[in-house]
């Protein structure tokens, strides 16, 4: 094999465990959730798998020529790559998701540790003397290394924000197969069993090109919209499987989910009825809110920072959003665009950004925190939608941040919660001034949400010592899926 061969196989095969890497992350998402639990998953996967195929292929490559391996190795690895959207979403609607990991193992550690093993072989073939062992090594390691960074710029700068997952997986399945045979082809000379083999297989892999669940795969999300069959109007988007935001275009006063009736109630709580406010969300989702309140609150300007333009996209095309003057939505991450904003400028604050079944941990710190409190007039009010279970250890640690910055904190949340029986939404409201508490819960009374609130010693005694959250430890992820 000369070294414009060698390099490229080495370079194209550590490019794509890398591509496959990053894929399968937004892959299993939906199933998994976006969490810090699933991407240490799909690392720990892919790091075992590159381990596996070094250490395999470098045996196999002094006990087999590997003139007869490498185009195999890299067409049985393009049909696992291919048929990885079938198989994930096959083990995920097989026993409400319970295949979705042994599906990830396979799609992951098969392909990662084949592709793998392709370095130690071309190197076996490189080397034609002792006395270069170490300059054909170092070269072809610094390739391999080379590809991977390729893969992964590719992929997380273009790749995902351009073409669907699925359709990443099957076209470089389609290509390592066609490689396979074109190697085995150079290296071996062509065999009459290869062509019919090669088309059998291709064949095959249409099969993973079958839509997948998604309405739009957005850059951070796998993105639907679906009709409410009980209200006429009625959307609901749903994000990684999960129903984000619900919006009736024809009617926005109407707020289906029990947390936005919730957060409304405490908006409500901070100016009159029908007064304008200077608004800012953290997230978009669906609008729900910022739609509400240019209803019910004429005058009010609304500044959204949304991180996912594809969501954006989506609320115009099918949930009928419609932005101006008093609706500017900016495609931005919540952090950073709170940063630009102005002191004092915002009555209210709004922060619902989720990702995965998590607020982002970076939007849950003191200092994220700080910086609400910053932009708010001083009886302004910041109303956070946040998401627990178990023993709710990330919300008591949320609510101890709240009370770290803002001299009045009140929770809302129904009765099981409050209990701490139960988990699901809680909306905190939190404010420098006194907290109009009483007319909080008429409002949540008003909308039949069933909630209650909590604020002073009996928050404390929710909270019952829960440590503050930091931009230097903020272990969300951890708090919101406790282990041990």
């Amino acid at each position: 094999m000369n070294e414009k061969g060698a390099v490229a196989l080495v370079f194209g095969s550590s490019a794509a465990v890398l591509v496959v890497e990053l894929v399968a992350l937004r892959l299993l998402a939906p199933y998994l959730g976006l969490t810090l639990e699933t991407s240490t998953l799909v690392i720990g996967l892919a790091l075992s798998a590159i381990a596996l195929g070094s250490w395999a292929g470098g045996r196999a490559a002094d006990r087999v020529p590997p003139r007869r391996t490498l185009g195999p190795l890299l067409g049985i690895s393009g049909v696992v790559v291919a048929l990885t959207p079938l198989l994930v979403r096959g083990g995920a609607e097989t026993g409400a998701g319970t295949l979705v990991v042994p599906a990830a193992i396979v799609t992951i550690v098969v392909p990662g540790a084949l592709l793998s093993a392709i370095t130690p072989m071309v190197t076996k073939l490189q080397l034609t003397s002792l006395e270069e062992t170490g300059t054909v090594v170092g070269r072809l390691s610094g390739i391999a290394t080379a590809g991977s960074i390729a893969g992964t710029v590719v992929t997380g700068f273009f790749l995902v924000s351009l073409v669907p997952v699925s359709a990443i997986l099957v076209a470089l399945g389609v290509t390592l197969v066609l490689c396979g045979v074109l190697v085995d082809w150079r290296v071996r000379g062509w065999r009459t069993v290869a062509a019919p083999v090669a088309l059998l297989v291709l064949g095959g892999l249409g099969a993973a090109a079958a839509p997948g669940g998604c309405d739009v795969e957005t850059t951070y999300h796998c993105a639907v919209v679906q009709q409410d069959p009980e209200r006429d109007g009625g959307l609901v988007l749903v994000l990684d499987g999960v129903r984000h935001s619900y919006v009736d275009p024809g009617d926005p006063t109407h707020l289906e989910f029990a947390y936005v009736r919730a957060a409304a109630a405490a908006i409500d709580s901070v100016r009159p009825a029908g007064e304008p406010l200077e608004a800012y969300h953290l997230g978009g989702g669906g609008l729900t809110l910022p739609r509400w309140l240019e209803a019910t609150r004429p005058g009010t300007r609304s500044l959204v920072s949304e991180i996912d333009q594809g969501v954006v996209d989506l609320d115009v095309e099918r949930l009928g959003l419609e932005t101006g003057p008093d609706l500017e939505v900016r495609v931005e991450d919540g952090r950073l665009g709170i940063e630009r904003l102005d002191d004092a400028a915002y009555d209210v604050v709004v922060g619902d950004a989720f990702g995965g079944l998590s607020v982002p941990w970076h939007l849950t710190t003191l200092e994220a925190v700080r910086e609400v409190r910053r932009v708010l007039v001083d009886d302004g009010a910041y109303v956070q939608n946040l998401i627990d279970r178990g023993p709710l250890a990330f919300a008591r640690a949320e609510l101890a941040t709240l009370d770290a910055v803002f001299q009045h904190v009140a929770l809302l949340a129904d009765p099981a919660t409050l209990a701490r029986e139960d988990g699901g939404n809680l909306v905190a409201l939190a404010s420098p001034a006194p907290l109009d508490l009483e007319q909080v819960q008429v409002g949540l009374d008003e909308r039949g949400t069933g909630w209650g609130l909590l604020t002073g010693a009996d928050l404390r005694e929710w909270v019952d010592g829960a440590e503050v959250l930091t931009d230097d430890h903020a272990p969300v992820d951890q708090l919101l899926t406790p282990y041990g």
